[in-house]
């Protein structure tokens, strides 16, 4: 299957990080490889160091951005490596940051990766396909406490501990249309004639807790902040509420760091500002980019510049 992907704020999230011709830039989620291109476009002497998971988005995006081969290093890791992979690269200091966060429309409509419940296919949902742990192991390893934990952490489904019953009553399950099956089982027909999916919030959360998005996510972005150059801009792309909490938690703590309890009249712990936010509230898709891309309903997008 052809790596479709289309970039979800693409315009605005390469404006706000002011591109300089020689500058260095890391996309953390190279994914179908439009913000990337973007970029390089817009490089002359000036590197772009990519990072994904995923090597089918690794093999197509090479395809796709061959023609700027002498700009870009292709890294086959997790975004949260940046740090140890810059060290390797001997590259001190980038210029800017972007991240695309979640999954992509590739990942989502081929079947056999196992991410939607639209189609059947073996419980997988790995971003990395050498990871050992998958779906399969969330569904049928975990205790009905931790699967009802996990679902209503990462799902926000009011009917988590309902849905976790139903799953472990029904175990082993092998495939993404019997977990579907299971879950409509579980959340009453009044609740699903309106809003998404009954499934939508249940696969996130175990597509999120198979990937570990979200863990320890904050402190990355902080650590990730640091390996900007002074006025160097981080874009963050988000698709769902948690996501952009965490997001932005951390573009506040980079902003004040300070750890003093509020009662103290003057800051003591001498922990300076790193970074300043530049997007008060987050920059969301026009109508016309969501009438184009309905996937780009939920997206926002957060931007910080290194001080």
């Amino acid at each position: 299957m052809e790596f479709n992907h289309i970039s979800v704020l693409l315009k605005e999230s390469i404006d706000f990080l002011n591109i300089k011709p020689e500058g260095f830039y890391v996309d953390g989620t190279l994914g179908g490889g439009g913000h990337s291109e973007r970029i390089l476009q817009m490089l002359q002497t000036g590197k772009l160091i990519a990072f994904d998971r995923d090597k089918d988005a690794i093999e197509a995006a090479e395809k796709r951005l061959a023609q700027y081969k002498d700009k870009l290093i292709i890294v086959h890791d997790n975004f949260r490596n940046l740090k140890e992979n810059l060290e390797i690269l001997k590259i001190d200091k980038v210029d800017g940051i972007i991240l695309d966060l979640g999954v992509s429309s590739y990942q989502l409509d081929t079947a056999e990766r196992g991410f939607s419940y639209s189609y059947d296919a073996p419980l997988d949902m790995r971003m990395n396909e050498e990871d050992e742990f998958s779906a399969y192991n969330v569904v049928n390893e975990y205790t009905k406490e931790e699967l009802a934990n996990v679902i209503y952490k990462y799902g926000e489904e009011k009917w988590a501990k309902r849905i976790a019953e139903f799953i472990v009553e029904r175990r082993p399950l092998n495939t993404t249309f019997e977990l579907v099956e299971a879950i409509k089982a579980a959340v009453p027909k009044s609740a699903r004639k309106s809003g998404p999916h009954p499934a939508k919030r249940t696969f996130q959360a175990i597509r999120i807790e198979v990937n570990k998005e979200l863990e320890g996510l904050k402190e990355d972005l902080c650590s990730m902040a640091e390996c900007l150059n002074e006025g160097g801009r981080f874009s963050v792309i988000t698709f769902h509420s948690l996501e952009d909490r965490i997001v932005k938690e951390a573009f506040r703590k980079l902003e004040n760091p300070c750890e003093c309890p509020p009662e103290f009249p003057v800051c003591v712990c001498g922990k300076k500002p790193i970074a300043k936010v530049i997007t008060r509230k987050p920059v969301l898709p026009s109508k016309e980019e969501i009438e184009k891309n309905p996937r780009s309903r939920s997206a926002k997008l957060r931007v910080a510049e290194k001080i």
